[in-house]
Parts: structure tokens; sequence; C-alpha cells
């Protein structure tokens, strides 16, 4: 019986939570490189004391920790998580410091505690669980835990080209997932794509005196002129050809975001907001979240920002920007699309820096693996979960799962106030335990 799970999980609670504190003491920065191999040898760790065939596999960035624990089963599940997490900064807004994880009004507070250690951890817990009750699993289990997830995967194709075998799989439960503001289990089938590029403008080859800015050309004006011709106040991408590769939402897609009961003014509250961009509101605000491609400026820099007044003419300015892709948007081809783009309004001269790419990711609504996880969620959880076609951001799922026809199926221990990549970021303790339970169901069912 799964409620003999359900208890031995409740009984040894704490212990689970202590497994989890002890992971989210370790640093393990991606960007800064820093913890990285202590963290490895603590996930392996984890998944040695289940008796799991464990490696780690190097790539030309940090080692993917590969686990399988074959029982000779039919069916067989991947795990797919990540051990790296953001930095801190900016440190002087945490209540606590973030790696010393602290219990806070029924909360775990610490780095990495919703992305995306608490998820990992409540998946190992569930497999211990399931072990100690019935000795041997269902089903054959892998987990696939890179170190990148956080700063793009760069090397993940390196694991998937080198090691076909280890990737062959029924189903794929994919990384992170959070609860609705109402307190609904979401659960996602599939990312948005990416590029990201950053564009330099250039001027003379030194800053000068502004008083030069009568005859020698500003680079952050050529750049801030450039970034006007991509979109429209109406929020329209207007690049040539931008969109042709966006395929039209199908009928049972629209149902199931008619279905999605978004909080829009709790979110705008919590936001600080009156209304979100072209006052969407309805459908038309569900559909543009998750069905559209964006075009954000996601920084600048050029001249000088400190205090005081200081009269300079830059030479350089630069912009990182990233675009939102949807459907069969190609990174590579949006890329082309772009340096057509600049050229056509004569910025040829802005050079275009590729930083990373990704190709959106979905996986069908009526897959085997699909219907076995929402039923599941029925059964568990009071509330009817929400069913999200395609999360609003990015991951490597086309990289790991649909290229080779794996279907994945995204959900996790987070919640609507987790604060992922910003200080102070929490689970509820509940949460955890329940997301605990709630991955033993899931084995036991599919």
């Amino acid at each position: 019986m799964i409620e003999d799970i359900y208890q031995y999980i409740e009984d040894h609670k704490e212990m689970y939570l202590d497994w989890l504190m002890e992971i989210c003491r370790q640093p393990s920065v991606a960007a800064q490189n820093r913890g990285m191999e202590e963290t490895v040898n603590l996930v392996e760790q984890y998944l040695q004391r289940l008796s799991f065939a464990v490696e780690s596999i190097p790539t030309s960035g940090n080692p993917i920790v590969y686990g399988e624990l074959n029982s000779g089963k039919d069916r067989t599940l991947t795990f797919y998580n990540h051990y790296d997490v953001q930095p801190e900064d900016p440190i002087e807004l945490w209540e606590s410091p973030p790696f010393s994880p602290e219990i806070r009004d029924g909360k775990l507070f610490a780095r990495g505690t919703a992305d995306n250690k608490g998820t990992l951890l409540s998946r190992i817990c569930a497999i211990h669980a399931y072990q100690q009750v019935y000795k041997e699993l269902p089903i054959n289990i892998k987990f696939i835990i890179e170190g990148e997830e956080e700063i793009g995967s760069p090397h993940l194709s390196e694991f998937t080209e080198k090691h076909p075998d280890k990737l062959t799989t029924d189903g794929c439960i994919w990384e992170n997932g959070f609860k609705s503001t109402d307190g609904r289990l979401q659960i996602t089938l599939g990312c948005k794509g990416m590029l990201y590029v950053e564009l330099h403008a250039k001027g003379a080859n030194v800053d000068l005196h502004s008083a030069k800015a009568a005859i020698v050309t500003n680079p952050a004006w050529r750049l801030v002129w450039a970034l006007s011709t991509l979109k429209n106040e109406q929020e329209e991408i207007l690049i040539d050809g931008f969109y042709d590769r966006i395929q039209e939402m199908t009928i049972e897609e629209k149902e199931l975001t008619e279905s999605i009961d978004y909080k829009e003014k709790e979110e705008l509250e919590q936001l600080g907001l009156k209304s979100y961009l072209n006052n969407l509101t309805g459908f038309n605000l569900k559909e543009k979240l998750i069905f559209q491609p964006t075009c954000t400026i996601c920084g600048m820099e050029s001249g000088y920002t400190e205090q005081g007044a200081k009269t300079v003419l830059p030479s350089v300015a630069k912009a990182k920007i990233d675009f939102r892709l949807v459907s069969e948007q190609d990174p590579d081809e949006i890329l082309q699309l772009l340096r057509k783009h600049l050229d056509k309004h004569g910025f040829d001269d802005i050079e275009i820096v590729r930083l990373k790419g990704q190709r959106a990711a979905l996986t069908k609504l009526n897959d085997a693996l699909v219907q076995k996880v929402v039923s599941s969620a029925e059964k568990f959880f009071e509330k009817k979960p929400q069913v999200m076609r395609s999360q609003a951001g990015t991951g490597p799922m086309y990289t790991l799962c649909q290229k080779f026809g794996i279907p994945a199926v995204g959900f996790g221990v987070g919640h609507a106030g987790s604060h992922n990549h910003a200080p102070n970021e929490n689970i509820y303790i509940d949460d955890f335990i329940e997301g605990i339970k709630f991955a033993a169901l899931v084995i036991h069912e599919f």
C-alpha cells in the first residue's frame, strides 16, 4: 500500500529535512565555479546510499552526476535535476546567511531550496522511503544531475552525444516546479527556447571628454537607436521573419490555457504594479505568457554611471538581450535574422556576440507520462493540478528529451513566493515532505 510509504516519510521527515539542509549548506555556484566538486561528492553519496550505480561524467565544464538503479523491470523513469545554484548576491538583502539554512514560519530559507536542491532531494528521499518499505522499486530509475543549468547548460549536449545509452528511458520528470498562488500544483509540459546575445557598439578607441560629442560618434546612442528598431510599443518584435515558424494554438491548448486560474490581482499587488503590458488580462494574458516569444533588454553598460558627474563620451556600449522562443523557432535562424535586421537598418557596425541558444520543447498532451502524472496529482492533492502547456522560462529540455523523442513532465516543491534567483529563497517544509510523497506515488503509478 502506498499509504505505508507515506507513513514512513512522516515518521522520518526530520531525517529527510536534515538531508536537504546538508546539501543547502554546500555552496555550488556554477557562475563562479564555487563549491562544485564538493557538491558532486555529496550528490554521489546520496545516490550510493540508495544502491545506485553512480558515475561522475566529465564535460568541458562541470561534471554530470549519472545514477542508475536497474531492477530488471519493464519500464524506466529518468529524473533530470541540477546541483548548481544562482549566485547569492545581493547578500545584504538576505535575512539569514544564504548557505546557512534557517527555518522561519514553516519555511526553509537558503539558496537552492527551491531551485533545485529541494526538488532533487524530494526525489532521492522518495526512492529511499520506497526501498525501506518495499525493498525493491517497481521500475528502473535513472538520475541525470548536471552542474551548469543556471548558466545555460552549455555542455549538456556533450553528455547526450557521447552517452546516448544513458538517455534511454520511457519518460523524464523535469527538474523544477511550483505551486500557484492558490496552492495548486503546477505541472509543466514544456519550456520556451532562448537566444541570448550581447550587442556591442564601438566609437573612439578611448573614452573622451564629452565636449567631443559634437563631432565624434557616441556608441551609447548608436546602441539605443539600434535597440529601438527591435520592438515597438505594442510589444511586437519587428525583425523580418521572426514569427514565421510559430504554430497556431490547437483547440486542446486553448482549452488548457482557459482552464488556468491565473491570479492576476494577487500577482500585480505582489509586484507593486497596476497592470500588465498592453493592459492584458484573462486568456490573452495567459496566451502571451506561455505561447508568445519575447525580446528583453536584460542589461546595458556604457560610460560613467557612478555617483556624481563625469562628463564623458564613452568609447563602448553593450546590451544583453534575450529572446524567449516558442514552437519551431530556431535560435540559429533567429541569430541570422537579427544580423540581417541590424544591417538593413544601418547598424552593420554593431557586433553581435552569441552567449547561448536553446530550442523550445513540448511534450504531447496525450502522452502516457502526462496522463499518469496528472492522474496521480488528482489522486494525491486536495486541489486539482494546474497543467501548463509550457513554462514561461527556458531549460535544456529539448537537448535532453524531445530531440530524442523522450516525453518530459515537470513538477517540484516550490511555491509562488519561493524567490528563485533572489534573496531569501525558500520553500515550505510541508511542501517538501508532500513532494517526497508525491514523487513516491508517481514512481508507484508509473
